[in-house]
């Protein structure tokens, strides 16, 4: 009778997977064999591992890697000072609300506060610069994708670092363990899955932005992403389009695994 009823609850994720998950995924698969006239073909998968998809495929892990960096950077101490905060929650909930804004309107925000006549380059001429052109450059495009995955990172490392049992901290300080030793020994490796989670939801996304790709840097940042957006909305070329995106998926799902918990057994 259990294990009648335990199947019968996994019938509607079974199909919700089927439908939502395993159908698209098909789908992109399928579409990725067709070339421009419908007939059938492997020559996307060969025109992906040109010069010019590798190099993107490449520009696309340098930076996610670069934003995944600056955000953890960030967020760690964030999450830790919060930890030792009187109201934590209410710190948290603080950081995380700016995440309910739709990510368009703080897109167009920032453009206006990176802008020629924005408040940043406002600030600027008050000490006599020139003001300057801030937006369409790496840097606006690396500022404003960490301020969008920073509530992301804080909050698995907020939930590991609070979970801490800290009797394990001041045995270590008891024992002579310096701050940064203890920190280095005892900290960061009890809390190293709540960083492996953050890694996860902030990298993966990072290598298929394309909206802040194109308002933020322009055509200067291409990523994965961006290629996958020009290759069905203005080349038309759906079978490239969903190459890209299968190659997308196999490297989301292998850094998954990479970064993965894993439990072991304890005698």
């Amino acid at each position: 009778m259990f294990n009648k009823a335990s199947k019968g609850s996994l019938f509607p994720y079974t199909i919700w997977i089927a439908f939502f998950v395993i159908a698209p995924i098909a789908l992109i698969v399928y579409y990725s064999m067709l070339d421009l006239n419908g007939n059938f073909t492997f020559n996307n998968y060969k025109a992906f591992f040109t010069p010019v998809y590798l190099k993107m495929t490449l520009t696309s892990f340098w930076y996610a890697f670069l934003i995944t960096l600056f955000t953890l950077i960030i967020a760690y101490p964030t999450a830790f000072l919060l930890t030792k905060t009187k109201h934590k929650h209410l710190w948290l909930m603080l950081i995380i609300i700016p995440s309910w804004i739709n990510l368009l309107l703080k897109t167009y925000a920032f453009i206006g506060i990176f802008g020629l006549y924005g408040p940043v380059n406002a600030f600027i001429e008050v000490f006599g610069l020139e003001s300057k052109q801030i937006l369409f450059t790496d840097f606006s495009f690396i500022f404003v994708s960490v301020y969008i995955f920073i509530p992301f990172m804080i909050i698995p490392i907020f939930n590991s670092l609070d979970k801490l049992n800290p009797t394990l901290v001041y045995a270590a300080r008891d024992l002579g363990a310096s701050s940064f030793t203890t920190f280095r020994r005892v900290i960061f490796p009890l809390t190293i899955d709540g960083v492996k989670s953050g890694i996860q939801v902030t990298f993966i996304p990072a290598l298929s932005l394309f909206m802040i790709t194109r308002l933020i840097a322009g055509n200067k940042v291409i990523t994965l992403g961006t290629a996958i957006e020009q290759q069905f909305l203005v080349s038309q070329n759906w079978g490239m389009g969903s190459t890209i995106a299968v190659f997308l998926i196999i490297i989301m799902v292998v850094i998954m695994l990479l970064t993965g918990q894993k439990k072991g057994g304890r005698a």
